[in-house]
């Protein structure tokens, strides 16, 4: 045999050693895998069997995880990035170019370790609990330390720009919506974020370890083998986070873990089991996360609508009476109200036809008759001779005795409990003192005569502003009286702070970012007319007049004005995750599904411009620029500066062009009245873009793709919709039968000849599938 066969054998037997014992070692070699099931012994194991990886239950499906091992409950310190879990015989493979990779039956592929550089040689699991894929020259080209969740263990080190993520609930493992971030400025800060963008609200916690010099500022959060938790200053300094005396590394185990509640929390774990005690915490931040959170945006401790209570160290969330959790399975994730808020303030009648009731500790007459006319008020907080009203979604509900005053919170009638008569008093479990969302004890008024007096009287004193605020029209120098706040233009100033950041640019004027400061601090964006624009005091009066006769949950909020001189701004509600365009013509493109909930979202808010306000509004500019999102990714129709009124018996109009090119009906080029058709026609462009992600007029290079319209038109004609949407994209053609559906009503609204054009209203029954699509035309015959 030659030397070289030789050393072949040798090699590949000890190879086959190496092999057999790599698993008790704490080694994994390339092609090993692991197979979700319900069988023991599918797990690599750390040298000293402290830390397993493998598969564990969760909710009935399996998640990738790393555990302490060796203490009864098994408690995860590491799971996949994004909390995928898997059906039994999903595997994991360590592989030589990717790392490990997550599949599941059909070898689909889930998850990997990214981000991955270099080839894998083999990996180590340490005790640890850090699993490490190790390149050549013992490099680490990837390991869960690195890439923490919602866990950091001793030994372990946070850079700046790290994260933790909570998860979801106990149970569920996709991220939630709290993080612990160690920013560049310095500060480890805890912050509640918008689950769909990422986006970080306002802090609730920071370690001040900040410097403006950036020589001594906090750059590592440590967490050392004794124990300790701290964060190291590039001077060198400490600042401890661990404020009791450690418990001994020996004979303990350590984790610090973000909770699904939001509070970080230093555990310690004795290693021998003895049947008494689980974790026991050390120290958390914050120490009452009820009381601590006051956001400027964001849904608060518990979510929108729902009460927190802290119990012992960790927080209760409840929802007040006739509210409901929007998802069973999440007590943090906010409530619903379980009734129907009608707002149609032009009729004040309908108004006191449904007989809102208010639910208050104590009855004050005053408080109650504002708290019923307003119909956008939802709850009322009450101190001494102050009020503050409060609109949908309440925000930071909680318990707090320390606060003195009350809260009222509004229900409609119609939807109180069956078991309920008129007269009798509601007796509520819940009884809270503190601000927002306090729930009272008792309906107010304990008769039905009482009640009938009071409502009565709430209903008349409406109809007595209603009058007054119709006889208030003032000439047309003057703006017409409406129920929003007016500013000063110092004020505005102020607020935005000279006029700084800048939003984006309107019809008219440029919007700036702004907080202003009434019954709390509330971010806003303020619209600054151009004064050297013709026509623009007729503009700015045309806007204010329009949005506030409007409420509609699609369309921006007006929540002010000024008009001073030559000054003209407008002050409205922010948006906090932008305009649509930036949405669906940016690199990270909408679910399928958040792209169904925007449009039928702007269809609703058209639906109601056109058919169900008092005053018909044509709002001529619909493009991508002018639909914002809240924080829950709700279209919200903004930018009225070009809408045209139409008085009780019109129709039509004659007005001249207006509009953005690309989304211009072709009514506006033939000097024609026009009608409400030409916002159908702008909204079926806007339609394709929001199915295509892509605008309606691009590079002429792109030659026939270069107009969508013309575009969708040849590939719907040609049996090619494929080519309209990215065929890599699941959700898309899973759902393909709502695909075509969409596409063939934005076609339906794009024709060239009005009359063949659909209402909103059919449109929106289309899209939701109610009614049926008629096989659509040639939008162009005559172009």
């Amino acid at each position: 045999m030659s030397y070289s066969s030789s050393y072949i054998l040798c090699t590949y037997f000890s190879f086959l050693s190496y092999s057999a014992l790599a698993q008790g070692n704490g080694a994994i070699s390339i092609g090993w895998s692991l197979t979700a099931a319900d069988k023991p012994d599918t797990s690599w194991y750390s040298p000293s069997g402290e830390f397993a990886f493998g598969f564990r239950k969760a909710q009935d499906q399996f998640i990738l995880a790393i555990w302490y091992d060796k203490i009864p409950d098994k408690t995860i310190v590491w799971h996949v990035n994004d909390g995928s879990t898997v059906p039994a015989g999903s595997r994991v493979q360590l592989t030589a170019d990717r790392g490990l990779v997550l599949s599941d039956l059909k070898r689909n592929v889930i998850w990997t370790s990214e981000p991955f550089s270099g080839t894998a040689f083999y990996a180590a699991f340490f005790d640890t609990g850090n699993f490490r894929i190790v390149g050549s020259k013992s490099s680490t080209v990837w390991d869960t330390f690195s890439n923490p969740t919602d866990t950091l263990l001793p030994t372990q080190t946070m850079d700046v720009y790290g994260k933790l993520y909570s998860r979801r609930t106990e149970t569920n493992f996709t991220r939630g919506r709290f993080q612990l971030r160690l920013l560049d400025d310095g500060n480890l800060v805890l912050n509640t974020r918008n689950v769909l963008t990422d986006f970080p609200y306002n802090a609730y916690y920071k370690s001040n370890t900040s410097d403006e010099n950036r020589s001594n500022q906090g750059y590592q959060v440590k967490f050392n083998e004794s124990g300790y938790l701290y964060i190291l200053r590039r001077n060198g300094d400490i600042v401890e986070l661990t404020t009791d005396k450690a418990i001994p590394s020996t004979g303990y185990y350590h984790r610090a873990t973000l909770t699904y509640d939001g509070i970080l929390v230093q555990y310690y774990h004795l290693k021998i089991f003895t049947g008494t005690t689980g974790w026991t915490s050390v120290w958390q931040e914050p120490v009452n996360i009820c009381t601590t959170i006051r956001e400027l945006l964001g849904d608060g401790a518990c979510g929108f609508n729902s009460i927190c209570t802290f119990v012992g160290s960790r927080k209760d969330c409840e929802c007040p009476e006739t509210y409901s959790l929007l998802d069973p399975n999440d007590k943090q994730g906010g409530c619903k109200p379980n009734f129907t808020q009608n707002c149609d303030r032009n009729d004040p009648v309908k108004i006191c036809m449904i007989l809102w009731r208010a639910l208050a500790l104590t009855g004050r007459y005053l408080l109650m008759s504002g708290l019923l006319i307003d119909c956008f008020c939802i709850a009322a907080y009450y101190n001494r001779n102050s009020c503050w009203k409060k609109k949908q979604p309440l925000v930071n509900g909680r318990k707090d005795n320390s606060v003195k005053g009350k809260t009222y919170l509004k229900i409609s009638k119609v939807d109180l409990p069956r078991e309920h008569h008129p007269g009798k008093p509601i007796n509520f479990k819940t009884k809270i003192n503190g601000t927002m969302v306090l729930v009272g004890s008792m309906l107010l008024g304990s008769s039905l005569f009482v009640n009938i007096i009071l409502i009565s009287v709430a209903c008349f004193g409406f109809l007595d502003i209603y009058q007054k605020k119709s006889i208030n029209i003032q000439p047309a120098n003057n703006i017409v009286e409406t129920n929003v706040c007016r500013f000063t233009n110092n004020e505005l100033v102020e607020a935005t702070d000279g006029f700084k950041e800048e939003l984006g640019r309107g019809s008219f004027g440029i919007v700036y970012k702004g907080l202003i400061h009434m019954s709390s601090t509330v971010i806003v964006a303020v619209k600054k007319i151009d004064r050297l624009v013709q026509d623009g005091a007729r503009e700015f009066k045309t806007e204010v007049t329009a949005i506030a006769q409007t409420h509609h949950r699609n369309l921006v909020r007006l929540i002010g004005f000024c008009e001073e001189e030559d000054h003209r701004l407008l002050v409205y509600e922010y948006m906090v995750n932008g305009s649509l365009a930036a949405l669906i013509f940016g690199s990270a493109k909408p679910s399928w599904a958040q792209r169904i909930q925007i449009a039928l979202g702007i269809a609703r808010g058209l639906a109601y411009l056109h058919e169900e306000c008092n005053t018909q509004i044509i709002h001529c500019d619909i493009k991508p620029q002018n639909i914002l999102l809240d924080e829950d990714y709700n279209a919200r129709i903004s930018d009225f500066g070009l809408a045209k009124l139409l008085m009780l018996n019109q129709s039509r109009t004659n007005t001249g062009i207006r509009g953005t090119k690309g989304y211009v009906a072709p009514e506006w080029f033939r000097n024609t009245a026009i009608t409400v058709k030409v916002d159908v026609y702008s909204f079926g462009v806007l339609l394709l873009e929001i199915i295509c992600c892509r605008r309606s007029v691009e590079n002429i290079e792109l030659g026939d793709k270069a107009i969508l319209t013309d575009w969708v038109w040849d590939c719907f004609q040609d049996g090619r919709m494929f080519d309209l949407v990215d065929k890599d994209n699941e959700d898309i053609l899973s759902d393909w039968e709502k695909v075509e559906r969409f596409v063939m009503v934005g076609i339906c609204c794009i024709q060239e000849d009005p009359s063949l054009r659909l209402t909103m209203k059919k449109v929106i029954q289309m899209l939701e599938g109610v009614s049926d699509i008629p096989y659509p035309p040639c939008p162009s015959p005559f172009s």
